[in-house]
């Protein structure tokens, strides 16, 4: 936990897709300030060399896809609303996990997340069969060590009123 400030922060966080970005849409809507580190504002291709101890593989063999560090630390540092929802999932988010009051996993079952990235029209990635099989990958590699430190974990094949209700309220956020 980081010091108490004004604004509330809360990671929801996750392997593709787990729900990340309809919850964190959902939230917006609801007028919560909620941001996507999914999105070119927020998160950029980089160049990789052989990073073989780091759990996970790269998206792209060469290259992978990770938060723009300053603009995610000026977004957990600006105090402009009483909770700030941030969803996302890169090798970097690391060195920001102190500064989150609430670190929540989102999760669903294979076979759902398997039907979500063919389904999905607000991401491309999870169309390839390669990707599929980097997805069930992270299911098993990367999952278990956000678990590890997720405070509080979310089945998202609930209906998604459920699970942004069990999100406000494990966080106590209410308006």
């Amino acid at each position: 936990m980081r010091e108490e400030n004004l604004m509330k922060r809360i990671l929801l966080t996750g392997i593709s897709g787990s729900g990340k970005s309809t919850v964190i849409g959902a939230l917006a809507a609801s007028g919560y300030k909620a941001v996507d580190a999914d999105r070119d504002e927020f998160s950029e291709w980089v160049a990789i060399s052989d990073d073989s101890d780091t759990p996970g593989t790269p998206v792209e063999a060469d290259r992978d896809w990770v938060w723009r560090e300053d603009r995610i630390q000026n977004l957990l540092s600006t105090e402009d609303a009483e909770v700030l929802f941030l969803s996302g999932c890169a090798k970097n988010m690391g060195k920001f996990l102190p500064q989150f009051d609430h670190i929540v996993l989102l999760y669903a079952p294979a076979s759902l997340i398997v039907e979500r990235l063919a389904t999905r029209t607000n991401n491309p990635y999870g169309k390839h069969p390669d990707e599929v099989a980097r997805v069930l990958d992270l299911r098993e590699t990367v999952e278990p060590l956000l678990r590890r430190v997720a405070g509080h974990e979310i089945d998202t094949s609930a209906a998604l009123d459920d699970v942004v209700e069990t999100v406000l309220r494990l966080v106590q956020t209410q308006r």
